[in-house]
């Protein structure tokens, strides 16, 4: 990952902005404030990602709209929502669309980093999960079309003699074959090969 998230801040309160900016500041999270829903699409360059702090009711462009913005162009900007105008009907709404909390104004410091910890836990899950998984299809792209046969037949739940049979070939071949692709992945035993295969099929 080429860098940690950070929490972007985005109201058009400034004593808002000063106090989360303090907060995060007070527990090492790396911070950035906008004051508006404009000036934060204009200035991020979304090679960072992050947690988006953000507000639904300000001039121009709502954090509502922006919600939308996100949403369509990236999975690594969750968004939690702090406003001091929240209704049910409101609150349905934003966490329809993917907020991932809905937090009122006042609100207790320590539920305002809670929330963001989560958020930037699941951020880094997410981005390692798509690592390991670019990881597992780069290592299977240098398998050879014979492996790649041993290699179904190995997740198809075969052994060695059925895909022997299966493929016209001598056990000690399909030997031969099963320890190439298990060294070109990477794998000490079938469980780790199973795994990444797993991870493939997410994809």
């Amino acid at each position: 990952m080429q860098h940690e998230p950070q929490v972007y801040i985005v109201d058009d309160d400034a004593a808002v902005r000063k106090n989360l900016s303090w907060l995060f500041d007070s527990v090492d999270i790396p911070v950035v404030t906008f004051s508006s829903a404009r000036d934060f699409m204009d200035s991020v360059s979304f090679d960072r990602p992050g947690c988006v702090l953000l507000d639904v009711r300000m001039p121009g462009m709502s954090g509502l709209e922006l919600q939308t913005r996100l949403s369509d162009r990236t999975d690594d900007f969750p968004i939690i929502f702090i406003s001091g105008h929240g209704d049910v009907n409101m609150v349905v709404q934003t966490m329809k669309r993917g907020a991932v909390d809905f937090i009122e104004k006042p609100f207790n410091n320590q539920a305002v980093i809670d929330a963001v910890q989560r958020s930037i836990a699941g951020i880094v899950d997410a981005i390692q999960a798509r690592e390991h998984q670019e990881r597992a299809r780069h290592l299977l792209n240098r398998l050879t079309e014979r492996e790649r046969q041993v290699l179904d037949g190995i997740i198809d739940g075969q052994t060695n003699r059925q895909m022997a049979t299966e493929l016209r070939l001598s056990e000690k071949t399909i030997e031969v074959h099963r320890s190439k692709l298990m060294d070109k992945m990477g794998a000490k035993s079938l469980v780790e090969l199973i795994k990444q295969m797993a991870t493939l099929e997410r994809l």
